[in-house]
């Protein structure tokens, strides 16, 4: 399960990917396999076994990452469509109920968020700190009428990646907040995120490496097949 990567590519400086390939545009669910390589002229290997995800109630949508515009094929993402996004994107952080001292911060290799009562991530459109992760306590004039706790207790966001979409600079209405999280029972279907898990997550948290500039994939199976090789993409057969 490897596939030499062209020259040049969405891929080219990266050394951790994790794929999700889901059935078609309108799945609520799909695969998540992890891929790495030690230096980013190798070729892709598979690390582990292939996982259950959960995806939008909707199935997915193309988002704003790192992969050129669509071109009209698919879906495309707006908040509020229960659509988890399809492209490519940067995982970006680490958050979770732990502490900021505990072990899982301290073994991260990437930024930890530890998750407090005043920890939110804002998805209200018409506000400055829109699809960003902020600290309430530290904002003088909250601007937004909506928002999401970090801090939880139904345990869905006990550890999570942040995953980049939408996010340089955010266009408004585009989509916000979207993670990589815990889901609440197999194949229940989230507002957007990709879910699986809790010890997926937390196995998926301590593999992710800042250094190997991680990526998450995520397409629908003829989308991925279509642009494997132009993206320099691993064969994904689960």
């Amino acid at each position: 399960m490897s596939s030499a990567p062209p020259s040049r590519s969405l891929t080219a400086a990266s050394r951790q990917l994790l794929v999700v390939v889901a059935p078609h545009w309108e799945s609520a669910t799909g695969r998540l396999q992890r891929f790495a390589r030690d230096h980013v002229d190798a070729c892709w290997q598979a690390a582990g076994s292939a996982l259950a995800v959960s995806l939008g109630r909707s199935g997915l949508a193309w988002g704003r990452g790192r992969h050129p515009p669509s071109g009209g094929a698919g879906p495309v993402k707006r908040e509020g469509d229960g659509r988890s996004p399809a492209g490519v994107f940067a995982i970006t952080a680490l958050f979770g109920a732990a502490a900021s001292d505990g072990p899982l911060a301290r073994a991260a290799r990437l930024p930890y968020l530890a998750a407090t009562a005043g920890l939110k991530a804002i998805d209200d459109p018409a506000s400055r700190y829109y699809n960003r992760i902020v600290d309430q306590t530290a904002i003088a004039q909250p601007d937004w009428a909506s928002c999401e706790d970090l801090l939880r207790d139904d345990g869905r966001y006990a550890v999570g990646a942040v995953v980049a979409h939408n996010a340089e600079p955010p266009l408004p209405g585009a989509g916000s907040c979207i993670f990589l999280h815990v889901w609440s029972c197999a194949a229940a279907p989230t507002a957007g995120c990709t879910a699986l898990a809790l010890a997926d997550m937390s196995e998926l948290a301590g593999w992710l490496d800042g250094a190997a500039a991680p990526l998450l994939v995520q397409l629908p199976r003829a989308e991925y097949e279509c642009r494997r090789a132009d993206w320099g993409l691993p064969v994904f057969a689960p």
